[in-house]
C-alpha cells in the first residue's frame, strides 16, 4: 500500500474520531462544571447519577473525574485533528491513548456496578465515546 493511500485510510477513522472526540468533551466539561457550580445533573434514565457524582470515586484531590476525562477527551480530539491532517504518525499514540480510556471507562463501569450499585447515564455516555473511539482505532488497524 503506498503512503497516500495510507494516508487517506487512515483520515477518513481520524475524522469519525474527531466527531467521537467532541461528543466525550462536551459530557465531559458538562459533568466538570455542573461539579464546580454545584448544580445538580438531572438524571432521568439511569436515576443514580447522585449517587455515582458524590461518591468516594468520583474525584481525585477535589478534582472530579470528569474533568481528568475532558483533559483526555481533548488529547484524544488533538491526535486525530493531526492524523486528519495528514500526520498518519500520531494514530499510533491516538491508539494509546484510547485503549488507556478504555480501560479506565471499563474500571469506572465496574465500579458503578458493583461497587456504586448506581449507574450514571452521562458516565454510560462518556464510556461509550471510549469503547467508541477505541473500536475506530482498532477497525483502522485491521480495516487498513
Amino acid at each position: 500500500m503506498n503512503e497516500l493511500t495510507k494516508t487517506t485510510s487512515f483520515v477518513k477513522f481520524a475524522v469519525i474520531a474527531v466527531i467521537l472526540s467532541l461528543g466525550g468533551i462536551a459530557d465531559a466539561v458538562y459533568l466538570t462544571v455542573h461539579h464546580y457550580t454545584g448544580e445538580q445533573v438531572p438524571c432521568g434514565a439511569t436515576g443514580g447519577c447522585e449517587m455515582v457524582l458524590s461518591s468516594a470515586y468520583a474525584t481525585v484531590y477535589g478534582i472530579p473525574l470528569a474533568f481528568f476525562g475532558a483533559v483526555a477527551y481533548f488529547t484524544a480530539f488533538s491526535l486525530a485533528v493531526l492524523t486528519s491532517f495528514g500526520n498518519v504518525k500520531l494514530w499510533n499514540l491516538f491508539g494509546l491513548q484510547v485503549t488507556l480510556m478504555a480501560c479506565f471507562s471499563a474500571w469506572l463501569v465496574y465500579l458503578q456496578a458493583y461497587q456504586i450499585q448506581e449507574f450514571c447515564q452521562y458516565c454510560l455516555v462518556s464510556a461509550g465515546i471510549c469503547f467508541s473511539l477505541f473500536i475506530t482505532f482498532a477497525a483502522s488497524k485491521i480495516l487498513k
